[in-house]
């Protein structure tokens, strides 16, 4: 995974950030922070289950049950998994993260952003962050708050 050169200021998104201070704090990989917030996007644009008989004509309902959330959902498990397989310390970094862009913290309050998160980490953190309604806001916004983005991540994979 790359690091610093996938990373762009939020003050110039023209030019790259080399290994800053910033970066190097987050303990997580800057792009698995922007994975999760793709995924999360994916996830959160799903509707709830459908009604059995929802009262309408089906021919006017179109593809709704495609975005229908279910029990088994791909994209659901796949941020799971992949947040599960995290360390404690990048498990932490992402609910620090998410805690800033929520204004529980600022970015100069990273550390004891991180320090909480750290202190009151479990073993349920994938289904605390999943549990967030607007969880890839708040991790876009964390990120921006410390002067951080993940223009190239979206260039590269949108």
């Amino acid at each position: 995974m790359r690091r610093a050169g996938s990373v762009r200021s939020n003050t110039d998104p023209s030019q790259p950030i080399k290994e800053s201070a910033m970066v190097e704090s987050l303990n997580v990989d800057l792009e698995t922070v922007c994975f999760v917030i793709f995924k999360s996007r994916e996830f959160e644009a799903q509707e709830g289950p459908m009604d059995e008989n929802p009262g309408s004509n089906a021919s006017d309902d179109g593809f709704r049950e495609v975005l229908a959330s279910h029990g088994d959902d791909q994209t659901y498990n796949e941020i799971k998994e992949m947040i599960d397989a995290l360390n404690v310390a990048e498990q932490s970094a992402l609910v620090a993260i998410s805690w800033v862009g929520r204004g529980d913290f600022t970015g100069e309050e990273w550390e004891d952003s991180y320090q909480l998160a750290r202190e009151r980490h479990t073993e349920q953190t994938a289904e605390y962050l999943l549990g967030m309604p607007l969880l890839s806001e708040y991790l876009q916004n964390g990120l921006s708050e410390m002067g951080l983005s993940c223009a190239d991540y979206e260039k590269e994979h949108l």
